[in-house]
């Protein structure tokens, strides 16, 4: 009888040590797609690429790994196309912040409960910057200026109205104790244009990612007042500031978040998990999260499904402060 129990708890044992993808009981059956909702070459489509290039490398799965471009509508071509795969676990989606502004906005009728989340890969945290040249020194001082007059200083965002980094700009003049609907905001089509624009003199305010200020920072021409980030980014950022460490409680971010249709089965669902895991614990993962000053915190999925539930709330309130949602279309 003990040599039963010690057997069985043996077994146990050794089902606990085997990785999630062993223990799903389910792999891949034909080539998988990994959806990208951007052209070729931008930053999502190379996160994809990298994606595909770890698994092909460490022989993850025994099927191929195709990157699939679906761009079009911020990210809406690419959430239909997966809807139409419904069940079919063979199909991942790499998306962003967007699949819960668009739903909130009244731009898109699907939300989260259309898919599978499966993974909150990494969270890109936003950065305030002003000129170099600028008398603006820190958080405090950008709030004063707006108190004083909050269509003063333009913010140049972009590349949408109402997304991540609007929504980061909102954050913190609502914070700063400003109606946001003062702030004068304009919308630029891209990251370029809008630093183009601060540095032209036509905005005061460059909201954006790390990654997307660094190269404006590292060659002198802006000045990063604070990142929304709980702690202090590392590399050229280590000596910005937090916003919270200026007295303002604002965290602010988009998101590499990995989804699969709705319908899959727990095995299924398990599987991605693992492969995720593999992924993002990998060298050349934490070498691309350092390149772009992404700090290592991805989400189980479970911890990717609350996460987001609660920020659903949160960005709602926050796009309606701006007077961006709306009810979705049907």
């Amino acid at each position: 009888m003990h040599r039963g129990l010690h057997l069985m708890m043996a077994g146990a044992l050794a089902v606990a040590s085997l990785p999630v993808c062993a223990q799903s009981a389910w792999k891949p059956e034909k080539t998988v797609e990994l959806i990208v909702g951007s052209s070729a070459g931008t930053g999502t489509d190379r996160v994809a690429r990298l994606m595909e290039r770890i698994w092909r490398e460490k022989k993850v799965m025994d099927v191929p790994v195709t990157v699939v471009n679906r761009p079009g509508g911020g990210g809406a071509v690419s959430w239909a196309y997966l809807t139409q795969r419904g069940g079919d676990p063979h199909h991942i989606l790499i998306t962003s912040y967007n699949i819960v502004t668009a739903h909130i906005s009244g731009r898109s009728k699907l939300t989260l409960t259309d898919f599978t989340p499966i993974s909150l890969m990494a969270r890109e945290y936003i950065v305030y910057s002003v000129r170099a040249d600028s008398p603006i020194k820190n958080v405090a001082d950008l709030c004063g200026v707006l108190k004083k007059d909050a269509g003063a200083l333009p913010a140049g965002v972009s590349s949408a109205a109402g997304g991540a980094n609007h929504i980061a700009l909102g954050r913190l003049v609502k914070a700063c104790g400003i109606d946001v609907t003062k702030m004068k905001v304009v919308i630029f089509s891209g990251t370029n244009e809008a630093l183009a624009g601060l540095l032209g003199g036509h905005v005061g305010i460059f909201v954006n990612s790390a990654s997307a200020t660094a190269g404006a920072f590292q060659n002198g021409q802006i000045r990063p007042l604070a990142v929304a980030a709980p702690q202090r980014l590392a590399g050229i950022y280590a000596t910005v500031p937090t916003v919270r460490e200026a007295g303002f409680p604002v965290i602010a971010e988009n998101w590499r978040l990995a989804i699969a249709a709705k319908g899959i089965s727990d095995a299924q669902a398990a599987y991605w998990e693992g492969a995720l895991k593999r992924l993002t614990e990998s060298e050349e993962w934490l070498q691309e999260l350092e390149k772009n000053y992404l700090p290592n915190n991805a989400l189980s999925r479970s911890d990717t499904e609350r996460y987001i539930k609660e920020q659903y709330g949160e960005i709602k309130v926050i796009l309606t402060d701006l007077g961006r949602a709306g009810s979705a279309p049907r």
